[in-house]
């Protein structure tokens, strides 16, 4: 059995159980896009409940068993983004939401992803994910059941439409808020590192 790293410290290995479920997180990606795009609710939203448990499980697991890794960081917020992307496709696709909201979120990935090769001029990989990032994507991915039941007729449908997008939206601006924290540290770092 592999010896576990000590607190806080990040590792370069491959085979730990966070690593594994967030492998098996990416797999689901597309049985759930097919279910949400084939109108089969149900299993897409027992697939999506899996897919948001394990990725706090995984988290969990890493911190607690000290298995972090540098391959968990990268694997954990890719399934993050795909979940979020396919589901906002799927959703707005099938009218649940509108393609500003798409637009929105996919505009501050492209963003984030215009940073990199600042970091990797001066030296960096990928900046650590920010509390408010963990929890904008956290409040995006509970918001995504509950607009795919607003198709619930009554109160039911009311109370999900409702809270959705009141997870949405608090989603979309912690999202945000975080990707002006990662523009201001990347500022930083090219200015510390200016001749």
């Amino acid at each position: 059995m592999e010896q576990a790293s000590p607190a806080g410290e990040v590792t370069e290995r491959v085979w730990t159980v966070p690593n594994v479920i967030s492998a098996v997180r990416l797999l689901l990606v597309p049985v759930f896009g097919v279910l949400l795009f084939t109108e089969r609710d149900v299993p897409a939203l027992v697939v999506l409940v899996v897919a948001g448990v394990t990725d706090w499980l995984d988290g969990l697991i890493a911190r607690h068993f000290h298995q972090t890794s540098r391959l968990g960081q990268l694997l954990d917020p890719a399934a993050d983004r795909l979940y979020i992307f396919v589901t906002l496709v799927g959703l707005a696709w099938r009218e649940f939401v509108p393609w500003w909201l798409v637009l929105v979120i996919v505009a501050r990935d492209v963003l984030l992803a215009c940073l990199l090769p600042a970091l990797r001029r001066h030296g960096y990989g990928p900046l650590p994910v920010h509390l408010a990032g963990k929890a904008g994507t956290f409040a995006l991915m509970y918001s995504f059941p509950l607009l795919l039941l607003a198709g619930l007729p009554g109160t039911p449908g009311d109370l999900a439409w409702t809270f959705g997008w009141a997870c949405a939206l608090w989603g979309v601006g912690l999202y945000w808020f975080a990707a002006l924290l990662y523009v201001e540290q990347v500022a930083r770092i090219v200015r510390e590192s200016a001749p």
